[in-house]
């Protein structure tokens, strides 16, 4: 696997943790980020934290895909 490839596995890793946890507990990230509490900030993490982790489950095909292909020849 190529440094670039070994990167791209790496945040995708970190991306769809982070998602993951935002998307299931925004209470953390609400606290961590120190906004306010209201129903709105729920929902906006809740989107955010399903675009981290669609970000890394996309990081993640690309890097294995391109693993498959031959391309960290």
């Amino acid at each position: 696997m190529t440094r670039s490839l070994a990167l791209m596995a790496g945040l995708a890793g970190a991306a769809s943790a982070l998602g993951l946890t935002t998307l299931l507990r925004p209470s953390l990230a609400r606290t961590a980020l120190r906004l306010p509490d209201a129903e709105a900030t729920g929902y906006a993490l809740r989107i955010a934290g399903m675009m981290l982790a669609a970000l890394g489950l996309l990081l993640g095909g690309f890097a294995l895909v391109a693993t498959l292909a031959g391309g960290a020849a």
